[in-house]
């Protein structure tokens, strides 16, 4: 394939009829983008068309339902459900596992919003009202145990700092001629 576009590249420079990048355009066809038969057409108005959209991404007449038709430009491409990647299931043999479908598939219109590291749509094991009472009164307990301690404050008691040396009576200027009075920090 791209030996042809080399060839014909190299055909228009040596007849002399384009410049370079010109032959170079027109011997070339673009590797990326979506075909023409993944474009939206316009909206289906007839059962046939619709049954002809339905048939071009791969669906069943029954299953398809295009956009509205409100002039935001989606033509025949259909709705499909606002459901996550992560909400399908893991076990399943996709063609690509990474996004978890499969070719000719069509993609959601939002497609990137959907990715299993966006949004994840996946119904909660647990209701609304449940979360919320758990989480006021886990709010409501710390409320408590607050107003609890500043009523009745807790200090850990402490003693006078001790030092060795019988309190460290020569370092602290202690005449070093006398002996000092003994210091216990303990009662037996």
């Amino acid at each position: 394939m791209a030996g042809v576009g080399f060839r014909r590249w190299v055909e228009a420079l040596s007849k002399g009829k384009r410049s370079g990048i010109s032959a170079l355009l027109s011997g070339c066809r673009s590797a990326s983008g979506m075909t023409k038969d993944s474009l939206p057409g316009p909206y289906p108005k007839t059962p046939e068309e619709r049954a002809a959209a339905a048939k071009k991404y791969n669906l069943r007449v029954e299953d398809y339902e295009p956009y509205p038709d409100n002039g935001e430009g989606f033509g025949d491409y259909p709705k499909l459900p606002d459901t996550s990647q992560q909400e399908r299931t893991p076990w399943y043999q996709w063609d690509h596992p990474d996004l978890r479908r499969n070719w000719g598939e069509p993609m959601h219109w939002d497609f990137d919003m959907y990715t299993r590291n966006r949004v994840d749509t996946t119904p909660s094991p647990v209701s609304w009202s449940s979360m919320c009472k758990q989480l006021f009164g886990f709010i409501g307990f710390m409320l408590f145990m607050f107003y609890i301690g500043e009523k009745f404050p807790a200090y850990q008691a402490i003693g006078p700092k001790q030092y060795p040396y019988n309190n460290l009576y020569v370092e602290k200027g202690g005449d070093p001629e006398k002996q000092p009075e003994e210091v216990k920090h303990y009662e037996i």
